[in-house]
């Protein structure tokens, strides 16, 4: 199957988010989208940690969350009109160290921060599966824009499946509208890149707004309420007039 677009989302809400606007948009004009979320399995069986587990009392989720959250990104996908992948990686939150077993994320700096040696080899591994992704006419992978450890492996292993060049990247909301993010990913002279703002209609926003609020575990996590949700991300959009993406054009590979 052949798709016109294929975007790469490190954890369950990232492509509404980010993307969600240009996803209805494309969609709407016939094309035909898939997102693959890449940290979409289930945790292991040991306990949770501390961390996970002030994650799940903030989503007010108690059993089977990430099922409840894969359900609220079908309904969002069904929103934009996009197909999907589920992977089985887990959430940073869930994964251990492979000898000791010990959480690898105890904090929120540690999510935050550089990838730890033993998660090394799962760049690897994405490339791999990415690599028997269908066909598609353009891959979009998160920039980074926050430094989460699951986006920047998530962007990594796109570049070493599809090479740089060959990669659209979008940016991750809502690290993107806090002040000096996206600075700390593109420098001020930009170096070689170079952005592309993808205008929404009144309808691809409000599309955006539904698919996101289909998140109801997430929207704590960053807004007050739906209205809050709304006026923030509108204001973003209307900043920016759309939702931008980039292309490394001075890239040498």
């Amino acid at each position: 199957m052949h798709y016109n677009a294929i975007y790469l989302a490190p954890h369950l809400d990232d492509a509404a988010f980010s993307c969600g606007g240009q996803i209805y948009t494309r969609t709407r004009q016939g094309e035909r989208v898939l997102v693959v979320t890449i940290t979409a399995g289930d945790p292991p069986a040991a306990p949770l940690s501390e961390l996970a587990q002030l994650h799940h009392d903030r989503w007010q989720l108690v059993a089977h969350a990430v099922q409840q959250r894969r359900e609220e990104d079908i309904a969002a996908c069904a929103v934009m009109g996009a197909d999907y992948r589920h992977w089985s990686l887990p959430d940073c939150i869930y994964r251990r160290h492979p000898q000791t077993d010990e959480p690898l994320y105890t904090t929120l700096h540690h999510i935050f921060g550089p990838v730890p040696e033993a998660e090394g080899v799962l760049v690897a591994e994405l490339a791999e599966k990415m690599a028997d992704l269908p066909d598609a006419a353009a891959i979009f992978a998160p920039l980074g824009v926050g430094n989460h450890v699951d986006h920047q492996l998530t962007r990594q292993a796109a570049e070493m499946c599809y090479g740089r060049s060959a990669l659209t990247y979008y940016e991750d909301y809502p690290y993107v509208a806090m002040d000096g993010a996206l600075e700390a990913i593109i420098p001020p002279d930009r170096d070689g890149w170079q952005p592309a703002v993808i205008p929404l209609s009144q309808d691809a926003l409000q599309a955006r707004y539904r698919a996101m609020a289909a998140f109801a575990s997430q929207i704590s996590s960053f807004f007050r309420d739906r209205a809050d949700l709304e006026a923030q991300v509108g204001s973003y959009v209307a900043r920016v007039g759309g939702e931008r993406v980039w292309l490394d054009s001075g890239v040498v590979e």
